[in-house]
């Protein structure tokens, strides 16, 4: 991990197993709680947790790469987080998930509550960011 004291970012990498959606949940809203983003920890737990599971369960068996970018000049309300895997094909939207289906919501809920999102590709696979509002 990066000293978040000084630069306001940090990443971690994980396996791609199961152990991964809480330890990079927790190191997520560790450092944003040591940021002072209160504001905007439970929105980005949620969707980290929706992006490294999806990453878990599709990304190939790679690890799992997250990074954290917190306002920085420039862009003083933007919060930017990124999660990696080596699956180069891009998530899709699901249709038909019924109330009663546990998966197929992630991006539903990335559109509705990012401000921003996207994906880029990577030599080795791709890379989901979002970006929140950091309330000021």
């Amino acid at each position: 991990m990066l000293d978040v004291r000084r630069t306001h970012r940090a990443a971690w990498t994980f396996p791609a197993s199961p152990g991964a959606v809480p330890a990079a949940r927790s190191a997520m809203t560790a450092v944003l709680g040591r940021w002072g983003l209160d504001g905007v920890r439970d929105t980005a737990a949620l969707l980290v947790t929706e992006l490294v599971t999806n990453a878990v369960r599709h990304g190939r068996g790679g690890p799992v790469n997250l990074r954290i970018t917190g306002p920085e000049a420039g862009r003083p309300d933007t919060l930017l987080i990124e999660v990696g895997d080596r699956e180069p094909r891009p998530p899709r939207h699901r249709t038909g998930v019924r109330p009663e289906d546990e998966s197929g919501r992630g991006l539903v809920l990335l559109t509705h509550c990012a401000r921003a999102w996207g994906v880029r590709p990577g030599p080795r696979g791709k890379t989901v960011w979002f970006e929140l509002t950091v309330p000021g």
